[in-house]
């Protein structure tokens, strides 16, 4: 059986949003150190790294697409299903 323009975005969609997920284990273990510091602790740096984890999400770092590809593979798939 032939693989159909939705099958083939549907597959695409999966695949951006596990490429996601494995971005998220780094926000949660940066948010980790953030609940976890203390009076001593720079919350700054902790911070920073925090957004930076964010911002590898959304954006999918050096080699990645991120939250933005799966945002534009989720358009793409719900414009071909209708």
């Amino acid at each position: 059986m032939a693989e159909t323009d939705l099958d083939k975005a549907r597959r695409r969609l999966d695949k951006e949003f596990q490429d996601v997920r494995r971005y998220l284990d780094d926000v949660r273990n940066a948010f980790a150190d953030v609940e976890r510091a203390g009076p001593e602790d720079d919350l700054y740096d902790l911070l920073g790294k925090l957004e930076k984890a964010v911002h590898e999400a959304q954006t999918g770092g050096f080699i990645g697409s991120g939250a933005h590809g799966h945002r534009r593979a989720l358009q793409e798939y719900r414009k071909l299903k209708g």
